[in-house]
């Protein structure tokens, strides 16, 4: 947490013009009675690097005395429990780090509650680790069963090895930043409709952040003064055999380094690519195969489809059982591999009959085919009989089409709104 000289030399109380027994609500009534006059957007130029001064000042107490917690340490030790070291809290105890992780927020700021973005108390803190980089990876079905190892060559960002990142020759000193005043932030105005504008905290493009440049001659040779070089590393991902569509391979620390942070990560979001033959739900696979009439009447014994790994799945359908169409034959312990196990899931196999084209038939062999197969059933009897036509190739989708057809009338409505003959 930022201390600067102001809120040490002054109570915070005395600060924000409020007793040490001020509740929340005078606090913070206080606080925006005293930011509104003290921010450097409402007086003249000359008086702007005072009134920053102030602005930070009333800002810092209102952070500590409006929260509990701090507001306590604060009355038992002073401002000596904000600082790193202090006698507040133990020389190897960053409060900062303990209230970013308790109340996830920091010293340097941020914006404050009650007030609009980027009136906070010393702008947006730079977090902790990398932005992670996110990329979608596509594998085939195959690979998903048999698992994969691949190599890639990746060019990133890395900490200049040189300067270490400070971006200055050895013993040169930089100077602060003129456009952040050293903050490495500052703030700007973003659209976000039609005649508005929000203020918001953003990264200084001059300084990158870092609040302070080194002179042309001063600067690393390596890096130009960018603190960051580019490196080409050879990278290996391990996709596990039965990984599934989602999942999420990363490489820790692999993403872009950025001074002061710990680098984020590689990230690859496995897409599965459709596949001709085989279907998955879960652990299962599912395919359709393909059989005669023949072979769906008197049986068979052949390999029915090729497997992810190359393998043929045979099957031996024995004489007299009928493999109707549609009918599904499941294939225990085929399907897909489950992760860190020799476990798999089931293969479902769908029977698509193929039935033999119009005239493949003479007469003679038809009647002796209808001596082989069983009898048709016994004549439905009626009083009266019609031979109707009918289409043989007719679509189950196209049933209740003929309902918009001709519909019945009624006279009356028919009648309704014409001219009535006057009764005499």
């Amino acid at each position: 947490m930022a201390v600067n000289g102001s809120a040490e030399e002054l109570e915070l109380y005395d600060i924000l013009g409020v007793e040490k027994s001020a509740g929340k609500a005078e606090i913070k009534k206080a606080y925006h009675k005293a930011a509104l006059s003290s921010h450097p957007d409402k007086v003249p130029e000359e008086e702007r690097a005072e009134a920053d001064v102030r602005f930070k000042a009333v800002s810092q107490a209102y952070e500590i005395l409006y929260d509990d917690e701090k507001r306590n340490l604060y009355d038992i030790h002073g401002m000596s429990a904000f600082q790193k070291g202090g006698n507040g809290m133990g020389a190897e105890v960053d409060l900062d780090d303990i209230l970013q992780q308790m109340f996830g927020m920091g010293g340097g700021g941020g914006d404050m509650p009650g007030m609009p973005p980027g009136f906070g108390g010393g702008g947006p803190r730079k977090p902790r680790k990398g932005k992670d980089e996110e990329q979608r990876y596509e594998v085939t079905l195959e690979e998903l069963y048999r698992g994969k190892t691949t190599k890639f060559a990746s060019t990133k960002n890395i900490i200049c090895t040189l300067c270490k990142g400070s971006g200055g020759k050895e013993k040169a000193k930089p100077k602060e930043c003129a456009t952040c005043k050293g903050q490495g932030f500052r703030q700007a105005l973003r659209s976000v409709g039609p005649g508005l504008v929000t203020q918001e905290m953003v990264t200084c493009s001059t300084c990158k952040g870092a609040g302070k440049i080194f002179k042309e001659k001063d600067r690393c040779k390596k890096c130009k003064g960018n603190r960051i070089t580019e490196e080409r590393k050879v990278l290996e991902i391990y996709i596990p055999r039965g990984s599934k569509e989602g999942e999420r391979i990363v490489l820790d620390g692999e993403a872009d380094q950025v001074p002061d942070q710990e680098p984020g990560d590689i990230v690859f979001v496995l897409a599965e690519v459709e596949h001709e033959t085989f279907r998955r739900s879960g652990a299962d696979l599912a395919a359709n195969i393909d059989i005669t009439l023949a072979e769906s009447l008197c049986g068979f014994s052949r390999v029915v489809v090729k497997h992810l790994d190359g393998r043929g799945i045979h099957i031996n359908h024995p004489h007299g059982r009928i493999l109707r169409p549609d009918q599904t034959i499941k294939v225990t312990g085929e399907g897909m591999p489950y992760k860190k196990s020799d476990m798999k899931g089931d293969l479902y196999l769908m029977v698509k009959v193929k039935f033999p084209e119009d005239g493949w038939i003479h007469d003679e062999a038809c009647g002796k085919l209808q001596e082989l197969l069983p009898k048709p059933v016994a004549p439905i009897a009626a009083d009266t009989v019609d031979e109707v036509e009918y289409d043989e190739n007719a679509n189950l989708e196209d049933i209740g089409a003929s309902s918009g057809g001709a519909q019945w009338e009624d006279e009356d409505e028919e009648e309704e709104g014409q001219p009535q003959c006057a009764q005499q």
